[in-house]
């Protein structure tokens, strides 16, 4: 048996599935750029794609939903300078390709725009194997997953007479996409996607309070074995249980101890999303022109890693071809870098950094995160724990707001606890962290040995566009941070 090459096999799998079904060939992708290219621009791209999407829901012992879904279209995108011009259409072929060129590239007309230089020889890009390319939503029959949705069911039951209520969603994605530049680049992914998420609720004495849990990644729905399922039903039983011994949190400026892994949610809004391209060229972004500065404690290293294997937030390629990268941005405190698209790359006079991403055909590109994490210190958690004299430590995390241009964030942890003179006296509730991202950077004072990755759930929002991320962190200290609280 011969074996292609992964990335030309990835190549093989996104034409079989979305260019000859539809009598498309590299003929019609360099006539559709040509078309684009009449008129002064600097950059032009087609992203095909076909998305096929599975879901399965639990409530009240019974599976009450299931899902099933497929998407597919292509977007045509030209840009001039600072502008760009976009169409996109969900039916494939030939006429609609040069039906959207046709709309999009009077958008050099009036600029001073080069003209890009368009290639007639193809060259694929260079990519990474970081997942297969199976359908998640094929590894497991109808019959298994809702099977697998009722032992959920009946593992949060056992764990505890006080669960009342288990809720649970299986999804499954299989995402395709073939990237056309006007520079010759073809690319490919072959992008499976699965998450696992888990909510029960705790009764007792007349109230009530939930717990979560879950995970997934890009693999298929064999990875949820009955270990990793009791894994996360632990985690969404015993946050319910906590929860219902919580007692008010006293408000007021002290010490704050963020736990490992989903805590990094903090770092990934109120310091990671100001460091994005696109608000640093417009000087929107507090670390605009601060590159090569401190921004952060010493010790503190962030990185921006697309390159994990299997891990929700990676990618082989990103959405406009270019490889993933692991981008350091802030190295022991001094500002090294931003996250970039092809776009804010050019304006800005660097390179791109694999982190061009949209929702779907129907969006264009911008500068998004990966897998955004903080490097691991040499203090132990315990010791870190016990070094607060009066404060709170913070291990799970809900919602949270960020102002991009200050900094500021509000943010409130689902799971926390209040600690004095080192010992963790009682779970808290109604914690909501104030602060401002870069500042809180400043004032990190305890890096723990302990980083761990989230298990697989994030969700990133930016300009209506919603993309699978990561996020991770060691546990940390942060003095001086205000609380908001309910006592």
């Amino acid at each position: 048996m011969i074996l292609r090459e992964p990335t030309i096999e990835r190549l093989a799998i996104a034409e079989g599935l979305l260019l000859e079904p539809f009598g498309l060939n590299e003929s019609h992708l360099a006539a559709t750029l040509a078309a684009m290219g009449e008129h002064k621009v600097d950059d032009a791209d087609l992203y095909f794609q076909t998305t096929r999407h599975e879901g399965w829901s639990l409530e009240e012992g019974i599976v009450k939903s299931g899902s099933f879904s497929i998407d597919q279209g292509v977007g045509v995108r030209a840009v001039a300078g600072e502008k760009t011009a976009f169409a996109y259409s969900d039916d494939i072929s030939a006429a609609s390709l040069m039906d959207a060129a046709r709309t999009v590239r009077a958008i050099g007309a009036a600029g001073q725009s080069r003209r890009v230089k368009l290639q007639t020889k193809t060259k694929i890009s260079t990519s990474r194997l970081l997942y297969g390319t199976a359908d998640p939503i094929a590894t497991l029959d109808s019959t298994q997953k809702v099977a697998l949705l009722e032992r959920i069911e009946k593992m949060a039951r056992a764990r505890d007479p006080r669960i009342v209520q288990v809720m649970a969603g299986l999804a499954a994605e299989h995402d395709v996409v073939l990237i056309a530049r006007a520079d010759g680049t073809r690319a490919a992914d072959v992008r499976p996607l699965v998450r696992l998420s888990i909510t029960v609720i705790a009764e007792q004495n007349g109230r009530r309070e939930t717990g979560s849990g879950g995970g997934g990644g890009r693999f298929g729905l064999g990875y949820f074995t009955d270990n990793i399922l009791a894994k996360y039903v632990d985690q969404a039983v015993n946050a319910a249980l906590v929860n219902l011994e919580s007692r008010p949190v006293p408000a007021g400026e002290m010490t704050v101890v963020l736990g490992p892994g989903w805590p990094g949610v903090l770092l990934h809004e109120a310091v990671g999303h100001g460091l994005e391209g696109d608000f640093n060229r417009k000087g929107s972004s507090t670390f605009a022109g601060r590159i090569g500065k401190r921004v952060a404690a010493k010790g503190v290293t962030v990185l921006d890693d697309g390159t994990i294997a299997d891990r929700r937030g990676s990618l082989n390629v990103d959405d406009e071809g270019n490889a993933s990268q692991r981008n350091v941005l802030i190295e022991d405190g001094i500002l090294r870098g931003y996250i970039q698209d092809s776009m804010n790359a050019r304006l800005m006079g660097v390179k791109p950094t694999g982190n061009g991403r949209r929702e779907s055909y129907a969006h264009t590109p911008m500068p998004r995160m990966t897998n955004t994490y903080m490097l691991a210190g040499d203090k132990p958690r315990e010791e870190i724990v016990a070094s607060i004299k009066r404060g709170l430590y913070a291990t799970n995390f809900g919602g949270g707001q960020v102002d991009i241009t200050s900094g500021k964030f509000v943010f409130s942890a689902s799971e926390a606890y209040w600690v004095e003179n080192g010992k963790i006296l009682y779970p808290v509730k109604g914690a909501t962290l104030i602060g401002n991202g870069p500042e809180a950077l400043t004032r990190i004072s305890m890096i723990g040995n302990d980083m761990e990755l989230d298990s697989g759930v994030g969700v990133c929002g930016k300009e209506g566009q919603s993309v699978p991320v990561g996020v991770g962190q060691p546990t940390l200290r942060i003095d001086g941070l205000v609380v908001g609280g309910t006592a």
